[in-house]
């Protein structure tokens, strides 16, 4: 019977550390999957609320953490007078909401250390209303001269004025309970006023208004200028060639026009003339004061030209 005899088999020194090595590796692998994936959750990214001064809000996403970097990302830049809450450098807080303020709600929210959640109340967003209202026509005084040959000047009151009442829609925008802009929307004759009539006997009825003092100028150069103003008032293109034709059958549109039968002056044909003066004692020598002076009567008793001409068409006068 033979024994059977074992032989150990020699492994190569050099396989050995071979497989050392891909051990370490593998281990050194392991240890840097794990440290991305801690970076990976780090910066995951997240939804934050930015609400703007305007009181305008937005949602974003974001992985970044830094305020400075978050707005940057959103193309929001931040101008004098405005705060922002967390300040630039600081990190997103744990409720992910940046807020941006100005003027005196800034300035309280600073000193009193007020929570976001209460910064956020007390700076409402702009609300806006339609509101009508009746307001006040005022009335005109037309002067009647009845002249009669008499040394005497007597004036009589034939008829007593009388204001009329529009009704007015205006639509206004309120910021913090504070009014910050107000539109007419709409107007509507309700009374037509009633003029005062007063009249006037004289020896002779002649010109208050010297030549000496006459204006100087063009048609084009008037009607260039009232333009200007019809726009500034947000006045319509019609609305202006309404003022055309208005003060065409006026006056011409000549600042010298006096009517001697009724005392009218000027391109608006004021009644008296010296009504003029509250737009300026330069009245009889500047074309603009009496163009100021009309814009603002037919804007305060009609609305615009249009309507003005309208009126002047159905009555003879406006």
């Amino acid at each position: 019977m033979r024994k059977h005899i074992s032989k150990k088999r020699n492994i190569p020194e050099s396989a050995t550390i071979s497989l050392k090595k891909i051990i370490a590796i593998s281990i050194i692998i392991f240890i840097i999957m794990g440290m991305m994936g801690v970076m990976a959750t780090t910066n995951q990214v997240k939804n934050v609320k930015i609400v703007l001064s305007s009181g305008y809000e937005m949602n974003v996403i974001t992985s970044s953490t830094k305020v400075r970097d978050i707005l940057s990302e959103n193309n929001i830049v931040i101008v004098d007078g405005e705060t922002v809450i967390p300040d630039l450098d600081s990190d997103l807080t744990d409720n992910k909401t940046i807020t941006i303020t100005k003027g005196e709600v800034q300035k309280e929210a600073e000193s009193t250390s007020l929570s976001e959640d209460e910064i956020l109340e007390s700076y409402k967003s702009i609300i806006e209303k339609v509101v009508t209202v009746q307001e006040d026509i005022p009335f005109e005084t037309v002067t009647k001269d009845v002249s009669d040959g008499s040394n005497d000047t007597q004036e009589k009151v034939i008829r007593a004025g009388e204001n009329g009442i529009k009704e007015v829609t205006y639509r206004i925008k309120y910021q913090n309970g504070n009014e910050i802009e107000r539109n007419v929307v709409s107007e509507n004759v309700i009374k037509e006023p009633v003029d005062k009539i007063v009249q006037v006997k004289t020896k002779v009825a002649t010109s208050r208004y010297s030549t000496a003092r006459a204006v100087t100028g063009s048609v084009a150069e008037y009607q260039s200028y009232a333009k200007s103003k019809c726009s500034s008032y947000g006045w319509s293109e019609a609305d202006f060639n309404a003022l055309v034709v208005l003060w065409n059958k006026e006056s011409g549109w000549n600042p010298n026009s006096y009517n001697r039968r009724s005392g009218a002056y000027g391109i608006p044909q004021a009644l008296p003339g010296s009504k003029m003066a509250s737009a300026g004692s330069d009245y009889q020598t500047n074309y603009k004061t009496q163009i100021n002076w009309g814009l603002n009567y037919i804007r305060g008793r009609y609305g615009n030209p249009s309507r003005a001409l309208a009126h002047s068409k159905a009555s003879g006068w406006y």
